[in-house]
């Protein structure tokens, strides 16, 4: 894509994990992109680190998309843009039990705000941050998008669920709308360059910042839920993939709906390597990869938690052309190098 013809891409959620890994990738495939963020996790400061990586900056706009006028407003303001990557959400699955409506309120009204406005100004192409938490336990081994999805354990995952019902009701209205589903399984990892990464507000809910910021000195020990579980060592199985790896996969989407000749109404892609690993996996390749050994306890088991989760990601290679490259150490190590540089920087 040369620059003459370069596409603009709206990139709600944009300053987040995965939506500024996103950005970066879509930028050095040529795309012009306009990051919408309102900042409640998140911080303006990651548009600067995707320059310094990029040496391009995107425009950027601060914004809660829950306010629908306002939200009205920025679509209006650049409605020449081809498409749509919608990140906008709270995703704490822990916080979502605690604070239900919360979640429910600003992940549906952000949506349906978009939805709405790209709607009026008929603009059609929509990509959903999506999670295989939709899947709830599944019946069969590995996840295929065919999968009936279930009620998930948590008012986050839920809003997933719902979230993918609703954008499947709107599609059926119409017949310009055109939208990509992509269910995320285990998300780590970090930019190579070391300059942007996960940073959760307080306690980690997942597994990587937890070890890495155990490794770091934030956090006491590492708490491991359950080692009771049937699998080869007791701990839980989930398929984690490359940040860097989930963000291509987005571009490749987005490209898929602005070719006339591929775009469907409506698809679903589960993102993932299709290999599971262990918590105990993990542990034991970060302390590897780091040359550190982690302070770790055995806990009970967390409601909901399942013994196996992993994909079958033969749809993305076939439809998208997609796989994931980089391997359980490249990971970690990027995680920890990420951790690291941010540590040393806040001294």
């Amino acid at each position: 894509m040369n620059k003459a013809t370069a596409s603009k891409v709206i990139v709600t959620g944009g300053c987040g994990y995965i939506g500024s890994h996103t950005v970066i990738e879509l930028q050095q495939s040529g795309f012009d992109v306009i990051v919408v963020d309102d900042l409640s996790n998140s911080s303006a400061e990651t548009i600067d680190r995707s320059v310094q990586i990029t040496g391009k900056s995107p425009v950027f706009v601060n914004l809660d998309l829950k306010d629908e006028k306002a939200c009205y407003s920025f679509f209006k303001e650049h409605q020449e843009a081809s498409g749509v990557i919608h990140f906008a959400a709270h995703k704490a699955v822990g916080e979502s039990v605690q604070k239900p409506l919360m979640y429910y309120q600003n992940n549906f009204f952000s949506l349906i705000n978009c939805l709405s406005a790209m709607h009026e100004l008929e603009m059609n192409n929509f990509i959903f941050s999506s999670s295989a938490t939709v899947y709830g336990t599944p019946e069969t081994l590995p996840i295929t998008e065919s999968e009936q999805t279930q009620r998930p354990f948590s008012p986050y995952g839920n809003t997933k669920k719902v979230a993918e019902e609703i954008l499947e009701d709107f599609i059926d209205s119409t017949d310009k709308f055109a939208a990509i589903s992509l269910r995320y399984f285990n998300p780590i990892g970090a930019h190579d360059s070391g300059l942007i990464g996960e940073l959760p507000s307080g306690i980690p809910n997942n597994l990587m910042p937890y070890i890495t910021q155990t490794a770091a000195g934030v956090r006491e020990k590492l708490m491991i839920f359950g080692n009771d579980y049937p699998t080869k060592d007791g701990t839980p199985i989930r398929d984690y993939i490359h940040v860097v790896d989930l963000a291509k996969a987005h571009v490749v989407a987005i490209q898929r709906l602005l070719d006339k000749k591929k775009k469907k109404n409506y698809e679903i892609f589960n993102l993932g390597t299709g290999i599971g690993y262990s918590v105990m996996d993990v542990i034991q390749t970060f302390e590897e990869v780091s040359g550190q050994k982690l302070n770790y306890e055995i806990t009970d088991r967390r409601p909901g938690d399942v013994p196996f989760l992993f994909a079958s990601t033969d749809l993305a290679k076939e439809k998208l052309g997609w796989v994931a490259e980089k391997n359980l150490s490249e990971m970690i190590s990027s995680s920890w190098e990420w951790e690291r540089n941010f540590r040393n920087k806040n001294k």
